[in-house]
């Protein structure tokens, strides 16, 4: 059993690479934020707000975001200082890092929850090899370290697809303090799709640290016309031997099923 499709639910851990979702923690958060704007940027002082409007651009380090609008809102510190607590930016909005970019119709960062999200049309987070979208939004919780893509959720790279309800991707720190992936699990019509096999379930999940993919429910595994059922399918990445569990399912005997033609693979 061929399970490239791993490679796919790492990589769509790379959503953290998106620039809306920077760590509060971030080296560049120190750097100046320069904005700028074709027709006006407005510091509304009453109401604690700056608003930059027509081809907005803010720099910020290595990170880049353009949007037709953008809306920063604050509260004051100590000695007349200004924190920014909230970033919006809205119509056609990019957001551009040396790792990807980022593409939406509205995107809001709330700066004290470590919290971002990004909704609208053509919803997707786009790198050098790989490509995650969502229908509904992109979600990413910096503090918990928990990324989310809601809504018809897919995942491509390098010929190999991933798609489901939803994809949810769990990080941690590892030894050298980098955010590495933890587990990633998708949930709701899961199907995954590689050149030689296509494989569907109701619920996948990786684990990094085992090096362990399982699928549950309704497990259908294809290649060509050749075809393996049951309810759970378990394959070990470090190994390399994959597993067909049975079990009671609604309408099912609970038995695996394997059907095999002969010659098929020659084909």
């Amino acid at each position: 059993m061929n399970m490239r499709f791993v490679t796919i639910v790492v990589f769509a851990a790379g959503f953290v690479g998106a620039s809306y979702a920077q760590s509060p923690v971030n080296p560049e958060q120190n750097k100046p934020l320069e904005i700028t704007a074709d027709e006006s940027l407005e510091w509304h002082r009453n109401d604690l707000y700056f608003k930059a409007r027509k081809n907005v651009r803010a720099v910020q380090g290595a990170t880049t975001l353009t949007a037709d609008m953008l809306t920063a809102k604050y509260s004051e510190g100590d000695e007349s200082g200004i924190e920014i607590h909230t970033i919006q930016a809205d119509g056609n909005v990019r957001i551009v890092s040396a790792q990807s970019s980022a593409y939406g119709g509205r995107a809001v960062y709330d700066v004290d929850k470590g919290s971002a999200l990004m909704t609208g049309g053509n919803l997707r987070i786009v790198s050098d090899d790989q490509t995650v979208s969502a229908q509904d939004r992109l979600e990413y919780n910096v503090n918990q370290g928990k990324m989310e893509a809601i809504g018809n959720a897919k995942a491509v790279r390098e010929g190999d697809t991933l798609t489901s309800d939803k994809i949810i991707a769990i990080f941690a720190e590892n030894t050298q303090g980098k955010r590495v992936l933890k587990t990633l699990e998708a949930i709701g019509n899961v199907v995954i799709t590689t050149p030689t096999e296509v494989l569907k379930g109701e619920r996948a999940l990786y684990t990094a640290g085992t090096s362990l993919a399982e699928l549950k429910g309704n497990v259908i595994i294809k290649r060509g016309p050749n075809k393996l059922e049951g309810n759970r399918a378990e394959v070990n990445l470090k190994t390399n031997i994959s597993k067909i569990f049975g079990g009671k399912t609604e309408g099912g005997n609970g038995r695996v099923r394997g059907v095999f033609y002969p010659g098929s693979e020659k084909k």
